[in-house]
């Protein structure tokens, strides 16, 4: 399994339901999402995914979650290429970023950490091997151990 970071910019996309979709997946329902995907055609489903917020304290990974759709094309006029990549996921661990992250950026920078760059300007990256195993690990020990999210809801 392949793990890639998605990158959250609350300056571009306020995305004011973040409050409730984390509830929802605090309550243990299996939440879907679509989200941009930069060029990255790779991902495919199975694959983990990471969201790191950007651009605004509190800056930092906080929500997790296993790709359930590969990159597909959705008409964007506003992109050169007239189409933006998409995929879809489920959430596993989805915090409230406007209030904390679980991972902090600044823990980012330390090694094993700072291996990776974690500052991407798109989402789509891959997360490299030996930063996913050490996030991974520290994952799990702040947000326990879950099962894959079973039957998907919107």
């Amino acid at each position: 399994m392949t793990a890639f970071l998605l990158i959250w910019s609350p300056r571009k996309w306020p995305w004011p339901e973040l409050p409730d979709v984390a509830r929802r997946v605090a309550a243990g329902e299996a939440v879907a999402d679509v989200w941009g995907c930069g060029t990255a055609r790779g991902l495919l489903p199975g694959d983990r995914v990471f969201v790191h917020r950007v651009s605004q304290e509190p800056k930092g990974i906080f929500a997790s979650g296993y790709v359930t759709r590969a990159p597909y094309e959705v008409p964007d006029a506003q992109s050169k290429r007239g189409y933006r990549l998409c995929i879809d996921f489920v959430y596993d661990w989805l915090a409230d970023a406007r209030e904390h992250v679980v991972v902090t950026r600044d823990e980012l920078r330390a090694h094993p950490f700072s291996v990776q760059t974690w500052d991407a300007q798109s989402s789509g990256t891959i997360i490299k091997p030996m930063a996913e195993g050490a996030l991974e690990k520290l994952w799990t020990e702040r947000t326990g151990r879950r099962g894959r999210p079973g039957a998907l809801h919107r």
